[in-house]
């Protein structure tokens, strides 16, 4: 009788111990399967055409920098006529102006400078 009562606590204590390893156990859902491999990125279409945008406004940022540079080195000469005629000493309101416009041109062009890519 002792040897089935230390057989039954046995297996109990068997049971109690597999109960206490599955109640540990994590379960993890089924692995995802993809389409694509997991190492190729995925290309969409709108990749191309924001590209294509950006190549756009980039060549339309360089136009505008020439067209300014342009401007800017018309109004230089400009400048150094007006100053080269004038007395010296005594600058003209229109050659402040065209200082102006410069400075104005210049930092513009510094702008759109950082733009381009």
């Amino acid at each position: 009788m002792a040897r089935t009562g230390s057989l039954i606590a046995t297996l109990l204590l068997f049971f109690a111990a597999s109960g206490l390893a599955s109640a540990q156990q994590i379960h993890l859902p089924p692995a995802v399967s993809q389409s694509q491999g997991m190492g190729s990125v995925p290309v969409y279409q709108g990749d191309t055409v924001q590209r294509q945008q950006a190549l756009a406004a980039n060549q339309q940022r360089q136009l505008e920098i020439r067209r300014d540079m342009d401007k800017m080195s018309e109004l230089t000469q400009e400048l150094r006529d007006y100053v080269q005629k004038g007395e010296q000493g005594v600058v003209s309101l229109e050659a402040i102006k065209k200082a102006e416009q410069i400075e104005k041109l210049a930092k513009g062009l510094k702008s759109k400078m950082k733009q381009s890519f």
